[in-house]
């Protein structure tokens, strides 16, 4: 089978994350071959920052190199749709950010496009990829928690906290109608869904905006960028600083989750616990390299991230030593291993490890959930 420096791929986008994905890409050996910014001048400039050679003015002139077999589509959430759209017609691969869509309604068709299509499709749901979440994957597919009975949590960051602080995501012509809960509550409830195999069937949300109005600097401003300062226009803020929801799973299991992105001195927090009838499971993304293990009748434990302890899903997942952290970036790089593995197989994995389009349709499903639980203050079918 060719390696992966045999296929190419394109970045959408120049931003944060964008820079996140062509990085993790040359570390796999997969060429990037060029990136399109939200304008022909911002490509260019900030290409080379990026380490690639070329930028693109259109994303017509993307799907126009033929050395180009995968896109990664890292744009606003609002630009996702009409560029999958156009990536699948001219027969790329693509890996879309994630939410994958506005709403339902346009996750919908571009899962219908993935269905019609032999093309690899891939959400961005990288938190999966941490290798002690595939190893507590792994355990509860096996049995290790018996019957999963609860799952809780937070995802907590702090960098819209001040007035000041602003990104696209707020705009909720750009991001969505949800936006804490959209970019981050998106990533707790895959992760927890991956993990404990339990589906959410209903939800009780409450949406809270703190801070409005708020400050747009004039010009760019880039993900996780220091706030305050310079020229900037007062704008009503229309989206939601945190959401608590309450869920209720299809195995029975019930859960609840705390997100915000107004947590002052939480930077990252990700954490999940999963009570089973067996035992329990908990991590915290800003200590990666551990996952606490609860038992009844036995000492608790602590595992280390290394692959010799670990079961096949973890170990598999990782890429150094025991006492070598892995963090965030490395989940990219493992995410890609997985994706472009089976671009190179040409064909989609029975069970794939990684997010598909039915994955990201599934969760824009319990984001409209979310978004009506709210607005009538009831519990809400998914």
């Amino acid at each position: 089978m060719p390696g992966f420096h045999s296929v190419g791929a394109a970045v959408v986008g120049t931003g944060f994350i964008g820079t996140v994905h062509a990085e993790a890409l040359r570390r796999l050996g997969v060429r990037v071959r060029g990136v399109l910014g939200s304008s022909a001048k911002r490509g260019a400039e900030r290409a080379p920052a990026m380490g690639v050679e070329k930028s693109y003015e259109t994303l017509d002139d993307l799907l126009a190199d033929n050395s180009v077999d995968v896109v990664h589509v890292t744009s606003p959430n609002c630009a996702h749709y009409g560029q999958v759209r156009d990536i699948l017609a001219a027969g790329r691969h693509v890996v879309c950010e994630k939410p994958l869509a506005m709403d339902s309604a346009q996750s919908a068709e571009m899962l219908d496009w993935e269905r019609k299509s032999d093309r690899i499709c891939a959400v961005n749901y990288n938190i999966r990829f941490y290798p002690l979440n595939m190893h507590a994957h792994q355990l509860a597919k096996d049995g290790g928690l018996g019957d999963v009975r609860l799952i809780t949590g937070h995802y907590l960051q702090d960098w819209l906290a001040k007035d000041t602080d602003w990104n696209w995501r707020l705009d909720k012509e750009a991001g969505g109608a949800l936006r804490s809960y959209g970019d981050i509550g998106t990533h707790w409830v895959d992760l927890t869904s991956f993990i404990s195999g339990a589906e959410i069937r209903e939800v009780m949300a409450e949406l809270t905006t703190f801070v409005n109005p708020r400050y747009q600097p004039v010009g760019p401003v880039e993900t996780f960028g220091r706030g305050g300062g310079g020229e900037a226009v007062a704008r009503d803020i229309e989206t939601d600083d945190s959401a608590l929801v309450l869920l209720r799973y299809s195995n029975g299991a019930k859960g609840s989750v705390a997100i915000s992105q107004v947590s002052c001195g939480r930077k990252n927090s990700l954490q999940w616990e999963i009570d089973g009838s067996a035992g329990s499971a908990a991590w915290h993304s800003e200590s990666p390299d551990y996952l606490w293990i609860g038992n009844r009748n036995a000492p608790n434990q602590v595992l280390n991230r290394d692959a010799a302890l670990m079961n096949p899903s973890g170990a598999a997942a990782a890429s150094l030593p025991g006492g070598h952290v892995e963090g965030f970036a490395d989940t990219f790089y493992a995410l890609y291993r997985e994706v472009y593995s089976a671009i190179l197989k040409g064909r989609r994995p029975d069970a794939p490890l990684y997010a598909t389009f039915e994955d990201g349709h599934r969760a824009m499903l319990v984001c409209d959930a979310v978004i009506r639980s709210a607005r009538t203050n009831s519990w809400v079918e998914v």
